[in-house]
């Protein structure tokens, strides 16, 4: 290895192979903490996810139904693997990202590191969101059918789609920050992206229809709005940091 070569911190397969398992290592001990702090949270978590249910029935017969013996513990550890992807996701975002710093340049590492910054609250923030609009939704949903029908939920689907909402909203919350990011990075114009603005409205269509349960237009919608509207203020950041930098390099032309 040259002197050159070691300045630009080139690191040795055996070296990136030692740092992914260390940055793995805390991930996952990061998780196990918050899948831990997930099982205590567990009947707080469930209370939450009640609330429509006996919501709805205060004016039809309701209830959550487990078809197996082993329903009810499953749901439980379920609840708790994703809390502790959603309370850990600070550090396993930061060790993500702190992965692939090293192999940058200063002005990227900025970014990178901005991004991550803003990535976890805004992830957060996004689960948060989903957690206030889901009862919504399921009273919305759950109001199509007639007042002398019985509203017998699944357990399994019903918490499977609650958890669907608050990671696509999570999802969508982070959206913005990485087009900003690669706008900043210049692999993105703010250009392009009010060119591409009909692509974006299908792929945010579909990925609502991903996440979402089958023929559930609804749900779909609510998730699909945000979405939406962070698209629309990553589009207006990036285009006043292009006339921003396009100013500074005709100032500097000028010059």
């Amino acid at each position: 290895m040259t002197a050159g070569t070691a300045t630009r911190g080139t690191m040795p397969l055996a070296g990136h192979l030692r740092e992914a398992r260390r940055r793995a290592t805390r991930a996952a001990v990061s998780l196990l903490v918050g899948v831990v702090i997930g099982f205590l949270l567990t009947d707080q978590i469930l209370d939450i996810l009640r609330a429509p249910v006996e919501e709805l029935a205060q004016s039809r017969q309701a209830s959550l139904n487990y078809d197996t013996v082993t329903g009810a513990f499953d749901l439980e550890l379920r609840i708790a693997l994703f809390t502790g992807v959603i309370v850990s996701s600070p550090v396993w975002l930061r060790e993500l990202f702190a992965y692939f710093t090293p192999g940058m340049t200063r002005r990227e590492k900025k970014y990178v590191i901005g991004f991550s910054a803003a990535a976890a609250p805004l992830f957060s923030a996004g689960c948060m969101f989903g957690f206030v609009v889901f009862p919504r939704m399921v009273s919305v949903l759950a109001g199509f059918s007639s007042d002398q029908d019985s509203t017998i939920l699944n357990a399994s689907y019903y918490v499977d789609f609650v958890m669907k909402i608050v990671l696509a909203t999570g999802i969508a919350f982070v959206l913005p920050a990485l087009l900003v990011m690669l706008n900043c990075l210049g692999i993105v114009s703010a250009q392009k992206l009010r060119n591409s603005w009909r692509i974006i409205v299908v792929v945010i269509a579909l990925f609502s229809a991903l996440v979402t349960p089958a023929a559930d237009v609804m749900s779909m919608f609510i998730v699909a709005l945000p979405m939406a509207v962070l698209f629309g203020a990553a589009v207006a950041i990036t285009t006043v940091h292009d006339r921003r930098a396009l100013a500074s390099l005709q100032k500097c032309g000028a010059t």
